[in-house]
């Protein structure tokens, strides 16, 4: 039979973004950030079967089975594993989405979590969240961050082999039960221009995006402060500075990257008139159109009723802190 696991992870989202790559082989990040993982609402099932009688390695995502660039990240990750851990067999990976692929909800997040757990599962390999988010880092960066519930910092590094570019988190998920991240989906399509291409032609040309840098370690260490202080206020408003400021680096990019839309400017510009008297909204956006609304539970029903008013809002989904992923079986 093999060696079994199947494993369900969730994206994080990140609240102080990471764009941008010092090493694109082992997924190195420009600078550190910060995320909050997401609940079930949004997940990532995951089945992994090492078996002395498979031919090749495979991975079927979503009933498609991936092949070329598309399975590279995996490819890496498990070659990994085998040079550090041992030989072992051919591996069939089966994984499904239960939301959106590659439509900046973090996918490949949830997808390269649930992997490195899967694999550390059925091998028995008892590792660390430390080199867990290492191995799920190789397949996308962010994903090293979803190895962990809570809130969870990706610290940038600065070895060239990247053993310190590792993710810790920094408070569970009872830390701060009130907050809530309430996502409007406006476009479920797969983006046009990918993250990682993205992020290579943004370092490439972007004048902005070297005085982003500049500002990136004193902000980390800022939102951490805000977060562990539960100061909501400071939180948000710091959290839609770095989304802007992430997003105006994209458009500074050669050619112009842009991947917000009219509804999604739509949002933001409602959230700052909800914000008029008092903060109790913060957005931030991945590279994807669809809105993440950072607020607390009482504020929730303003939230939906605000968006529900904006054309081109699809759906509106209402997540909680995570606890990161969760092992349904092994043997």
């Amino acid at each position: 039979m093999g060696k079994y696991a199947k494993v369900i992870a969730t994206p994080n989202i990140a609240v102080i973004k990471y764009w941008g790559k010092r090493n694109e082989k082992l997924m190195l990040p420009t600078n550190s950030s910060l995320s909050f993982t997401m609940d079930e609402t949004l997940k990532t099932q995951t089945e992994i079967q090492f078996d002395a009688a498979l031919k090749e390695d495979s991975l079927i995502l979503d009933g498609t089975r991936l092949a070329g660039k598309e399975f590279e990240g995996v490819a890496k990750v498990l070659a990994y594993v085998r040079e550090k851990y041992g030989q072992t067999p051919k591996a069939k990976i089966t994984s499904k989405n239960h939301f959106p692929t590659a439509a900046g909800l973090a996918s490949s997040a949830s997808g390269y979590a649930a992997l490195a757990v899967s694999i550390n599962a059925a091998l028995k390999l008892d590792l660390d969240g430390s080199e867990l988010s290492i191995i799920a880092r190789l397949g996308s960066g962010s994903a090293s961050r979803s190895v962990y519930g809570g809130f969870v910092e990706w610290q940038k590094g600065s070895k060239q082999d990247g053993s310190d570019s590792i993710a810790v988190q920094i408070a569970n998920e009872n830390h701060w039960p009130k907050l809530r991240n309430v996502i409007a989906i406006v476009d479920q399509e797969k983006k046009k221009v990918s993250s990682r291409a993205g992020m290579a032609e943004t370092v490439a040309t972007s004048k902005l995006f070297k005085e982003r840098l500049e500002f990136m370690d004193q902000r980390v260490e800022k939102m951490k402060k805000h977060v562990l202080d539960r100061d909501f206020e400071s939180f948000a408003n710091l959290a839609m500075l770095d989304s802007d400021n992430m997003h105006a680096c994209m458009a500074d990019t050669t050619p112009r990257i842009v991947y917000l839309n009219d509804v999604s400017r739509k949002i933001m510009t409602n959230v700052r008139s909800l914000n008029d008297k008092e903060t109790i909204c913060g957005y931030t956006f991945d590279a994807g159109p669809n809105a993440h609304l950072y607020t607390l539970e009482k504020n929730v029903p303003a939230i939906q009723k605000m968006l529900s008013k904006i054309a081109g809002v699809r759906e509106i989904l209402v997540c909680k802190v995570g606890n990161g992923p969760r092992i349904l079986e092994k043997g």
